[in-house]
């Protein structure tokens, strides 16, 4: 849902009326539309030799369980605690029952509790920290929230799912992501947003040039800690969480917890309470197999024919560089796919086109490099393609778990010489 231009001025004064806005940033609101503008900006993740792995832990069955035990919801929707216009923007989009991670979260979070989430990707994360948030803001009128995530394209999803969620309640938030218009990030936060959204070394760079002051806001989420601590933002966020306000209500999200992000929890948290629905790893319902292919030629012919069968739907192919990703593209054109590139070397404004276009199924071939993994939730994807092997095993079992969303069977298939 698109955004009023007409913007909070101060810590206590919410607007609610109507207009339009372009901007990076904008009020959750009727009417509007936001856009992006052209600029560079990237990862900071390390660089690592790529890791040997037998191409044996590349094939496996999928593990169809016939009998999945449904979960019982202990609330609905309407039983939370929240500000009436929340309650009714979930019941226009429908929502009647929270799935595990919300209903077990939302509880927690409504009474000022820090929560760690463990749970996979794909369970409804976002609306178990977005309600609770929002609801404290229309309450609270000087709380402020800061969401961290570890891509650009997930911190566009969140902004599009709190969108939705704040629909009408005039929320002023600003998005801080790479290759998105400086000058515009430097506006938005001019105007005190009661939301920040970004990635850890933009937010770091505002902190660092003073266009970004933590020091009021009170409320931090860090959604999929585990990939921002694999890509290297372990001391980012540390920065971060040490310039927010020393009393505040902190969620933390995560696939996974590994020692180095209990670590955190205990340095950062308070008496957190830990809500775990994690049922195992996403990779476990794609079916994975090997292709065989001796030399450039035979490659580009064997993924040729596997794109043309009549069971591959929507496909993300993963490629190495930002040159073979659009070389490869380009081959993949002129044999008439349709077919578009991601990669870090392309401005925010062609991702977020290319994301777009994909998930509307205008194109069915997606080739990307890594940084698409760590960011893209379409919940169609049938099929996987690694193209060239992934940097390490972790990241492999990330790629494919693009596939098989939602309930669904997946394939990932992975070349080897």
């Amino acid at each position: 849902m698109p955004y009023s231009s007409q913007r909070r001025s101060s810590g206590n004064n919410y607007s609610r009326s109507g207009g339009s806005s372009s901007r990076g940033g904008g009020q959750f609101d009727r009417s509007g539309s936001r856009g992006f503008s052209s600029g560079r900006g990237g990862s900071r993740k390390p660089k690592f030799s790529k890791q040997y792995i037998d191409p044996s832990r590349f094939i496996k069955r999928a593990v169809v369980t016939t009998e999945v035990p449904e979960y019982v919801p202990v609330h609905t929707f309407a039983d939370f605690d929240i500000h009436p216009l929340l309650k009714q923007n979930i019941i226009e989009k429908g929502y009647i029952n929270p799935s595990p991670i919300q209903d077990q979260a939302i509880p927690h979070a409504l009474i000022g509790k820090d929560v760690v989430g463990i749970a996979n990707t794909g369970t409804g994360k976002t609306a178990a920290f977005s309600l609770p948030i929002l609801h404290r803001l229309l309450n609270e009128p000087f709380a402020r929230a800061l969401i961290i995530a570890p891509t650009r394209e997930l911190a566009q999803q969140i902004e599009e799912e709190l969108r939705s969620i704040a629909k009408g309640s005039g929320l002023f938030r600003a998005v801080l992501i790479g290759g998105s218009n400086m000058r515009d990030q430097l506006r938005d936060l001019k105007d005190l947003p009661s939301i920040v959204i970004g990635t850890p070394g933009r937010i770091k760079d505002h902190i660092e040039r003073g266009s970004l002051d933590l020091s009021t806001f009170n409320m931090i989420t860090l959604d999929e800690v585990d990939r921002m601590l694999d890509m290297g933002f372990i001391n980012d966020i540390r920065f971060i969480l040490d310039n927010l306000a020393a009393e505040r209500q902190s969620f933390f999200f995560s696939a996974t917890l590994e020692p180095s992000i209990r670590e955190l929890i205990n340095t950062f948290l308070s008496e957190p309470v830990v809500v775990s629905v994690k049922t195992g790893e996403t990779s476990e319902n794609v079916e994975q197999n090997i292709v065989r292919a001796s030399g450039s030629a035979e490659k580009i012919e064997k993924l040729h024919e596997i794109l043309n069968h009549e069971a591959t739907g929507k496909t993300l192919v993963f490629d190495e560089t930002q040159r073979s990703v659009e070389r490869l593209a380009k081959e993949l054109q002129e044999r008439g796919f349709k077919v578009d590139s991601i990669h870090g070397g392309k401005t925010q404004g062609q991702r977020t086109r290319a994301l777009k276009q994909f998930k509307e199924s205008k194109l069915n071939v997606l080739v990307a490099t890594d940084v698409a993994a760590r960011g893209i939730d379409v919940a169609d994807i049938t099929h996987v393609i690694n193209y060239t092997t992934p940097q390490t095993y972790d990241d492999y079992v990330h790629r494919i778990g693009r596939a098989g969303r939602a309930g669904r069977t997946g394939f990932a298939l992975t070349f080897v010489d």
